[in-house]
């Protein structure tokens, strides 16, 4: 299908013969020849450049490359959605398993607490019996 027909018009004037006639134009209103040829031929250059021509819209993407486009993004979301349900479930894991790790810590950390009470109680008792002791036996020889 040609370009024109895609955008919905066709060129009345061939490019080379617009930019002859605006050569002509530009030299019948007293310009000088070589600044008429540097405006055509920037005109050139610009319209090369910037311009689309019949070979550009031709290598367009087409109804049926949007829809393949269009498919491979719902493909992709599905695999998106897939991948992200799977890291939830991880995370989910994750999650009671550090609970776990954090309430056997708390058991671990409760039970070095009483040992180290229990410790102190025992050397604070040794130390009042000694210390009862000594002062009995001072009070003893004292007398």
């Amino acid at each position: 299908m040609p370009a024109g027909v895609i955008l919905g018009y066709q060129p009345l004037v061939p490019v080379m013969d617009y930019l002859y006639s605006l050569y002509d134009a530009l030299v019948s209103i007293n310009v000088p020849s070589d600044k008429a040829k540097a405006v055509v031929d920037a005109m050139e250059r610009d319209m090369g450049t910037t311009l689309a021509t019949k070979q550009d819209l031709l290598l367009l993407a087409t109804k049926e490359d949007l829809l393949l486009t269009k498919q491979d993004v719902g493909v992709l979301r599905q695999e998106m959605r897939q991948d992200v349900q799977l890291l939830r479930q991880e995370m989910t894991s994750l999650r009671t398993e550090l609970r776990q790790e954090i309430e056997n810590r708390y058991v671990l950390l409760d039970q070095k607490i009483d040992t180290v009470q229990l410790r102190i109680t025992v050397r604070l008792g040794s130390m009042l019996i000694v210390g009862f002791g000594l002062t009995i036996a001072a009070v003893r020889l004292w007398v």
